[in-house]
Parts: structure tokens; sequence; C-alpha cells
């Protein structure tokens, strides 16, 4: 009988060095998109994919992530007590009740495939998704890029890694794949390397914060030692699986925000803050507005 996609890892206990000092008592993934954090849009992407348990890796300092899903017991009676339903059903509808929410501690900063290895005493041998909530992805037509993976993986009964075209000289941020068998939507992984220099780089299609992955995983990343930085990487891990069994590379349909940069928080920020249905049309507006301002950079551009 074929298993079901029903849990996903969030990877939640970097540190986000690169958006210091926001980060120093917050998690990265709880900086807003407007009204919303990073780790509630990745965690309604699952929902709508069919998962039903959130699995999250979290440190010492990432309290708010379990406080933000846990009940908020002296701020619901002050919003209900006000006469604030709007606010209330917002704060009582963060995730739906079916959806349960598992919180293990990752002791150390060891890299990602340390922090997947974490999971597996609630994942066991069940197929499973990881999502990284700093690549924050809109989905074409409204539909999720994990729902678009678990299609793929129903289909093909293997793991599923999600990948978009990076320019050839940015081959040293991502992980990259070599694939074979491409129908321009689907192909099969023939080979997986980390951060590769552009002269070594197998391909210009790049890892982008989305796995599904077979139980195998967890015995390969146990035997996966230090890799690049010092850290255990979850794509030597992924290496290693392409020996096993098959793993498909998927092209992402819809847009990628790497919300892991100042630059792709602030474009998601403002294309997210366009769309709002109740601040898009005044903030766009007022960047009309602020492009004709005399002496703006806006206007000088």
């Amino acid at each position: 009988m074929n298993k079901k996609v029903l849990k996903a890892v969030f990877p939640a206990a970097g540190l986000g060095t690169r958006f210091l000092p926001a980060t120093k008592a917050s998690p990265k993934e709880m900086l807003p998109i407007v009204d919303k954090p990073l780790i509630q849009y990745g965690a309604e992407e699952a929902e709508a994919a069919g998962i039903e348990s959130l699995v999250f890796i979290i440190g010492r300092a990432k309290r708010a992530i379990p406080d933000h899903f846990d009940k908020a017991y002296e701020l619901e009676v002050e919003l209900e007590s006000s006469g604030k339903e709007k606010l209330l059903q917002i704060v009582q509808n963060v995730l739906p009740e079916e959806v349960s929410c598992i919180y293990l501690r990752q002791a150390e900063a060891k890299g990602l495939g340390h922090a997947v290895l974490c999971a597996k005493p609630v994942v066991r041998d069940e197929p499973f998704a990881v999502i990284l909530a700093d690549d924050l992805i809109k989905g074409d037509s409204g539909r999720g890029a994990m729902a678009q993976m678990v299609d793929v993986y129903d289909k093909y009964q293997c793991s599923v890694i999600l990948v978009e075209e990076v320019p050839p000289e940015e081959t040293n941020k991502y992980g990259i794949v070599e694939v074979t068998e491409d129908d321009g939507e689907t192909a099969i992984i023939s080979s997986i390397v980390e951060k590769p220099d552009p002269k070594d780089a197998p391909s210009n299609l790049a890892v982008v914060g989305r796995y599904i992955l077979t139980p195998r995983i967890f015995d390969l990343l146990e035997q996966t030692g230090t890799g690049k930085g010092g850290e255990i990487q979850l794509t030597d891990a992924i290496a290693e699986l392409l020996k096993f069994e098959k793993v498909r590379a998927y092209r992402v349909k819809g847009k990628r925000y790497d919300c892991g940069s100042k630059l792709g928080y602030m474009e998601a920020t403002v294309e997210y803050g366009l769309e709002h249905p109740e601040l898009g049309e005044d903030f766009a507006a007022y960047l009309r507005g602020l492009a004709c301002t005399p002496g703006s950079k806006a206007s000088k551009e």
C-alpha cells in the first residue's frame, strides 16, 4: 500500500545572522510579510497539501514559534471583550484544529541534514516533506508548491526535490542537481552537489527549499559526516540516496522569494503588500507617489 505524505518537517533552529539585529531575540522564521510571519505561510502551504502533522525543529531561542501556533488566552479574551471579532477569528484560525504541531529541540546548529535527522523519532518509516520557511513560494493559480510536489510523489512514489534555474554565477549559493529524462517539468536526478563553484557546477538547476523524502534518508544522514561549512549537509545524504532509489527534480510553478536575504525579503514584502486585500490599493498609490516625488531615488531611476 502506498503511503501518503502526512508529515512536514520545518528546520527552524538557525541563527538568522543575515538579519541581525532583528533576529537577535526572535527567529528569522517569525519575520512578517505584511501581517503574517514566514513560518505561517509555510504551515499553510503544508496544510493545503494535505499534511496533518507539522514537526518544527527549533533551538533554545525559538520559543516564539510554538507560542505563535499555541492558543493565546489573554489576547483572545481581550479581543472578544472589545468586540473585535474579525481579529479574534484571525488569531483563533492560525491553523485548523485538525493539524497538529510537534516541537523538537536541535541542541546544536549542525546543519540542515542534522536538523532533518532530529525528526526521525516522529517521522519514523513514513515519507515526509521538508519546508524551509525562508523560501517563500507563491504557487501558480493559488496552488502551493508542496501540493504540486505531493502530486508528483503520488504519481512516482519516490523522493521529490523542488528546483529552479538560477544564474550560472550563483551556483555557489545552492545545492545544484544534474538531471536526465527531463520533460521540462520533472526529471530524474543523476547527481547533486552542495554549493559548487560556477566553473564546476553540473548545471544551473538549484534546490529551492522544498523536499519530499523517503525514510531511507535518515539512515544515510546518520552515516553522513560533516561537509561544506563543517555541517551535516542534507545534499550529501541525498547524493547517497541516489545510489539506492530514484529521486525526481520538480520545477517550481510559481514565484520564489529568497527571504533569507534582505533583498528577497523586501521584494516579498512589497509584492505581497500590493496584493493585500485591505492595503493593496493604498500601498500601490503610495509607491506611485514615491516614484514621482522630486528628488527621490525612485524618481531618479
